[in-house]
């Protein structure tokens, strides 16, 4: 193996990651960052690494310097994603290319916390200025999300910015059901309930309560519980200061609590609009992402979700499910 050529050395492990039950972003990943060592540094740092008597330590040190030098992200976080991809890599030299999966997070104590959930097989890049760059270029690309967030910034900014006319909001309503496939299928009484709120006030001052008041509705004699459709509508209205819940966004910073224990949360924490923001301020702040505002932030971490955790299901877009 120490003397196969850079690129035959990588061709060959990526025919032992396909022969793994893991999934095609993971393997994108890994083929990228097993290798940092190698690309940062050299051929010799790379093998004295993954072949160090105490690896884990030889290896994290390591990666620690060539991070240190070469990257803007936090680098106590990112290290343990890189040497994840080494732990993998050291499977391959000591396998046939056949080894079980399961086989690949042994002794890694936040991932085996993370088995409950069935997400070992995914392994997520770490968040740093790049990645989110990376993505916001991205989201620039998307034409049908970008136009249709075009449609209803005119909807919600120039045509209908306020909420004092029931018509005017039952647009607004109607138009995010339809875009976000929020699957509200009375939309009236919605509409109906927000314009009893006078939210105008509340909205432009960035209330986060505001959203617990908006997400209830008694439909007949049922209280529905419309929460991500409820961030949506602030979010449309005031961007900077509501940032959207959906349920990729729930799953990517689940993970990222499980992986690098970036904060304590419960799981129930995310559905209580005032914790899942100052959630989705304290993730930007673990990794050094202060630079983006919440907008850009939401924008990153759903296209993240999206890319990782797919659904088995078709959506338009940003879906409460």
């Amino acid at each position: 193996m120490k003397a196969l050529p850079y690129d035959e050395l990588r061709a060959l492990y990526r025919n032992f990651l396909h022969s793994q039950n893991i999934s095609k972003a993971t393997i994108n990943t890994a083929y990228v960052d097993t290798f940092y060592l190698w690309r940062k540094g050299s051929k010799e740092l790379f093998w004295n690494a993954v072949t160090a008597t105490d690896f884990e330590n030889e290896a994290k040190n390591a990666l620690i310097k060539a991070l240190s030098e070469n990257s803007t992200g936090n680098v106590s976080s990112l290290v343990n994603g890189y040497l994840s991809h080494l732990r993998r890599f050291r499977l391959f030299l000591a396998s046939d290319g056949t080894a079980e999966p399961s086989v690949l997070n042994q002794g890694k104590t936040a991932n085996r916390a993370y088995t409950r959930k069935k997400k070992m097989d995914v392994d997520v890049p770490y968040p740093s200025i790049e990645q989110v760059e990376f993505y916001l270029v991205k989201w620039d690309g998307l034409e049908n999300y970008h136009l249709q967030e075009d449609a209803l910034n005119k909807l919600f900014f120039e045509l209908c910015p306020k909420n004092t006319d029931v018509i005017d909001i039952l647009l607004k309503a109607s138009t995010l059901n339809d875009f976000y496939s929020t699957n509200i299928f009375s939309i009236y009484p919605v509409a109906k309930h927000i314009c009893a709120l006078d939210i105008d006030t509340r909205l432009k001052a960035g209330d986060v309560t505001l959203v617990g008041d908006i997400q209830y509705v008694t439909i007949g004699d049922i209280e529905k519980n419309f929460y991500s459709f409820a961030t949506k509508y602030c979010s449309h209205h005031n961007p900077l200061d509501y940032p959207i819940y959906d349920s990729y966004v729930d799953e990517v910073l689940r993970y990222f609590r499980n992986r690098d224990s970036f904060s304590d949360f419960q799981d129930g924490d995310l559905k209580d609009y005032v914790n899942f923001k100052g959630i989705l301020i304290d993730f930007r702040a673990f990794y050094g992402l202060d630079k983006f505002n919440l907008k850009q932030i939401d924008q990153y971490v759903w296209q993240l979700g999206k890319d990782y955790f797919p659904k088995n299901y078709g959506k338009k877009n940003r879906g409460d499910k």
